[in-house]
């Protein structure tokens, strides 16, 4: 048997709690009543016309059912049968890139944190596709396979840092191709999506040739641009405790400017069927939104389906007996058999 609402079970505290203190009052009121209004000879004769046995069977009736009740209210089910259930949906795969880049703060805090913030804002909107995380900079690391548990997902992404990929730089490319390779399952391509999340820096990956890639397998990208694409900002230096320093980053003596690449990542999207680049830059990230207008809205298909066991609910038996020993509660007489 398998219970529905567990919360019910803590009403049956209120049984030696409140209910048969009240059934106890009730005896004792009526006893204080029938000596006020009754005189002692009067109050004998009544009381040996009423059993008191009966009285205190209608008020067992009374506990059972109360107790009835609560066990109906528990939702009791059994009889359980395995049921397939089809989840229709879409495969969706986050590309965050986490280089030392993505810690600029012309979004604030900074574009890392901004983007972790925005995905977590879609996994709070996700219905029924599937999502993946994968973290790249110099290497790509998987950090989430293609699941629909948000749990998981908010966890995994409470663990995302620039060190979450050991190997520095920045590979876009690298990290597409290696999505369509790891994650990607063979099956029709037109229900699989990227949402690549950087600001467009690339160390030679060739980005724009692995997007090309995914658009002959039918992969949809859809390329989320963060930083100034004008001034660019410099990148804060951290401790190992995560502590700024209060200096910048520096290359061959000067300070590191990153800038957002807008125009490669154009190329991107448009090398795959339907893709779409969105240039945030240093405005307002709502990933939950762009999932609600390209993603949700477009067609699915049967991701997998799960096995499941069915039961069948019997509250209904519960409550027709609690009915039935009110009923009889109700009928039963108190006074002594002639």
């Amino acid at each position: 048997m398998r219970l529905g609402n567990y919360d019910a079970l803590w009403l049956l505290f209120l049984i030696p709690l409140v209910v048969l203190p009240l059934q106890a009052w009730g005896f004792y009121r009526r006893r204080r009543m029938l000596g006020a209004l009754a005189e002692a000879p009067l109050l004998a004769r009544i009381s040996d016309t009423v059993s008191v046995r009966r009285q205190v069977f209608k008020a067992v009736l009374r506990v059972l059912a109360f107790a009835l009740i609560v066990v109906a209210l528990t939702r009791p089910a059994w009889n359980p049968q395995p049921r397939a259930v089809r989840h229709r949906g879409r495969d969706v795969v986050i590309l965050l890139d986490v280089s030392r880049s993505m810690l600029a703060e012309d979004l604030r805090p900074n574009r890392l944190e901004r983007a972790k913030l925005a995905i977590r804002d879609l996994a709070d909107r996700l219905i029924g596709d599937r999502i993946a995380i994968v973290t790249f900079a110099g290497d790509t690391t998987i950090k989430c396979p293609l699941t629909r548990d948000m749990a998981f997902v908010r966890m995994v992404l409470d663990t995302i840092g620039t060190e979450s990929t050991p190997l520095g730089g920045t590979n876009v490319g690298d990290a597409i191709r290696d999505a369509l390779d790891r994650l990607f399952e063979a099956k029709s391509p037109a229900y699989r999506d990227i949402i690549l999340i950087t600001d467009g820096e690339d160390h030679g990956s060739e980005p724009v040739a692995a997007a090309a890639k995914a658009g002959q397998e039918g992969v949809r990208l859809i390329v989320v641009g963060l930083g100034d694409a004008e001034q660019g900002a410099r990148v804060p230096v951290y401790d190992e405790q995560g502590r700024r320093t209060g200096t910048y980053l520096k290359y061959e003596g000067r300070e590191v400017w990153s800038k957002l690449d807008a125009e490669t990542l154009r190329q991107m999207a448009a090398a795959t069927p339907g893709g779409v680049y969105i240039g945030v830059e240093t405005g307002t990230l709502d990933l939950g939104r762009i999932y609600e207008a390209l993603v949700r809205s477009a067609e699915k298909t049967d991701l997998e389906a799960t096995t499941v066991l069915q039961y069948d609910e019997r509250f209904q038996v519960f409550l027709v007996l609690a009915i039935a020993l009110l009923i009889w509660e109700a009928l039963l007489c108190e006074r002594r058999a002639a």
